[in-house]
């Protein structure tokens, strides 16, 4: 008997717990569905890229202030990633809002029809760097608007190239190479200037100098025989000729900031990044015997050679679901104190005139080449294939280098390449024209 009535008890207990849990359930709905009470703002999905996709976090709040509606979604991809997932959201319809890509890929882009029009944003075109603002026109129309800006630059040492007469860099293609020649026979550098071979960039902008188009007019075959990039390759490849740069790729240069801090070259085309690695890699005592310029123009009727227009863009593609909210973000972030702040938080440079009048920008002593610079940069050829044929620019070019073939042969060669490459264009053409 005692055993049954502690039984009884036992299923008292359970069902009076029962019941008050079943009781408080109605409550606990009511608490978790109001935890997840949707946001009520517009969201904006935008895809920003390697180190710009930390430091925009840290903008996001006072575009959110300005836009009290707007919600911005940030989602951060590495550089090494972004083509791909970009490529794949565009298959499976997936893309974001807004997205930062690098501008010679914007052509791409568009060509799979997957960028939306951005004529009307009220946004002064003048402000920007012609060259760099071109890079996002495709066939008349504007599918993006440059954020950063990349270009390149002679970065030298001032002290050796002073001691040969060259003070503030060589001008011309005939200064630079008698500065090459002179740093050598005076045992000032081992070698003039640093050119790793597998790097296109330096036949490309000794190319642009020289007036070359790359392609034909409309971009289905190579102009590698042409003139203007013949004379180009020829100054290249006579740099080598004549033994004023390594014959070396950049993975076989052990440490570049060391071999240019001992003499080994005096002089290095490269971009704004290296501003910041120079002056944290560079001994104390080298900091005031190294400078930046222009790059040298062809000859003296111009100003300065021309070089890329790198950088990246903000672009709203065709899906979008919030367009209207995804120009906003697209104007803020291109507001000239937005890129000063931008510039402030990781040292990419505006593509905007007005805000290079910031002091963080106006006073550095190493900047204002690259300000005179983007006055003269130009885009690549509006292909989607350029990253390929860019490639293969460079492996033409050290081919004739290194000997395995001549110059005149590696032109032709890189014209029949590029056919090669552009064969689906020239069909694709044909048939819109039909």
């Amino acid at each position: 008997m005692k055993a049954e009535g502690r039984r009884q008890k036992a299923e008292g207990r359970t069902r009076r717990f029962l019941t008050s849990a079943f009781c408080l359930l109605p409550s606990a709905f009511i608490l978790l569905t109001c935890s997840r009470t949707r946001d009520p703002r517009t969201p904006i999905e935008f895809w920003a890229l390697g180190r710009e996709g930390e430091v925009v976090a840290e903008m996001i709040p006072e575009f959110e202030r300005r836009n009290p509606g707007v919600r911005v979604v940030l989602q951060q991809i590495p550089w090494i990633a972004a083509h791909e997932k970009l490529m794949t959201a565009n298959v499976g319809r997936s893309t974001p809002d807004v997205a930062q890509i690098g501008n010679t890929w914007i052509a791409e882009f568009v060509t799979l029809r997957a960028l939306d029009e951005l004529q009307s944003l009220p946004i002064d075109r003048a402000d920007f760097f012609p060259g760099i603002w071109a890079t996002n026109v495709v066939d008349g129309k504007l599918y993006g608007v440059p954020w950063y800006v990349d270009t390149r630059v002679l970065f030298y040492r001032k002290d050796l190239l002073a001691a040969v007469g060259y003070p503030r860099g060589p001008k011309t293609w005939a200064e630079w190479m008698d500065c090459m020649e002179r740093l050598r026979r005076e045992r000032k550098s081992r070698f003039g200037i640093l050119m790793p071979l597998n790097e296109h960039e330096h036949v490309e902008v000794l190319a642009m100098s020289a007036g070359s188009r790359f392609l034909n007019a409309d971009g289905t075959r190579g102009a590698f025989r042409e003139p203007a990039f013949r004379d180009a390759f020829a100054f290249y490849y006579e740099i080598f000729r004549r033994g004023l740069a390594p014959k070396v790729s950049n993975t076989q240069v052990a440490n570049l900031y060391q071999q240019f801090a001992q003499a080994d070259f005096a002089m290095h085309i490269t971009g704004p990044w290296n501003v910041g690695e120079f002056r944290r890699r560079l001994p104390a005592d080298m900091q005031d015997k190294w400078a930046t310029a222009p790059l040298p123009a062809r000859d003296a009727s111009a100003p300065t050679g021309i070089s890329m227009a790198g950088g990246a863009s903000l672009v709203l593609f065709r899906g979008a679901k919030n367009k209207a909210a995804a120009r906003k973000l697209i104007e803020f972030l291109s507001e000239p104190a937005q890129q000063v702040r931008f510039y402030e938080l990781c040292g990419d440079l505006p593509a905007r005139r007005s805000a290079w009048r910031a002091p963080a920008l106006a006073n550095d002593p190493h900047f204002p080449a690259f300000r005179t610079q983007l006055e003269r940069v130009a885009p690549f050829p509006a292909v989607a294939e350029w990253e390929q044929i860019a490639t293969t620019l460079y492996q033409h070019g050290e081919a004739a280098v290194r000997g395995a073939t001549t110059a005149q042969d590696s032109l032709a060669d890189l014209d029949r390449t590029t056919d090669g490459i552009l064969e689906k264009r020239r069909w694709v053409l044909a048939r819109s024209r039909r």
